[in-house]
């Protein structure tokens, strides 16, 4: 683990689940922890519900894009958090792993995300506890 942890989130479509963990981490953590998020078939845009369930918990993702996953982001992260995405997450030797199994948002209505948001929430804690970091 580097000095500064970095943790990479990668969901299929980088649209919903790993794009709230990555808003989630950055609020909680702040620049004591680098935060990446990617898909493994990125959308063309952040799901407009996540970004609506969000914005209810007072974090703005509204800036940011769906990515490709690159072995770049992947080789330069401590943790990999993967949501969903099953076979096609490459697999990185060296690196930790967490299998975050989440519902999808995709096509959802904001009753339905606002648990999955929360749930979210709970596991970033979490993972900030494990990683030595008060959110």
């Amino acid at each position: 683990m580097t000095a500064t942890p970095s943790v990479l989130f990668v969901c299929v479509h980088n649209a919903g689940r790993s794009q709230m963990a990555a808003g989630w981490l950055r609020h909680l953590a702040g620049d004591r922890v680098v935060v990446r998020s990617a898909g493994s078939e990125p959308a063309d845009r952040i799901n407009p519900v996540a970004v609506q369930a969000m914005a209810e918990a007072g974090i703005d993702i509204t800036a940011e894009q769906p990515k490709k996953l690159d072995h770049a982001a992947a080789e330069a992260s401590d943790v990999i958090v993967t949501m969903g995405c099953g076979d096609t997450c490459p697999v990185f030797p060296g690196k930790r792993y967490e299998d975050w199994k989440l519902d999808d948002p995709a096509g959802q209505g904001i009753d339905a995300v606002r648990p999955i948001r929360d749930d979210i929430r709970t596991r970033v804690q979490q993972l900030l506890t494990e990683l030595d970091i008060t959110a």
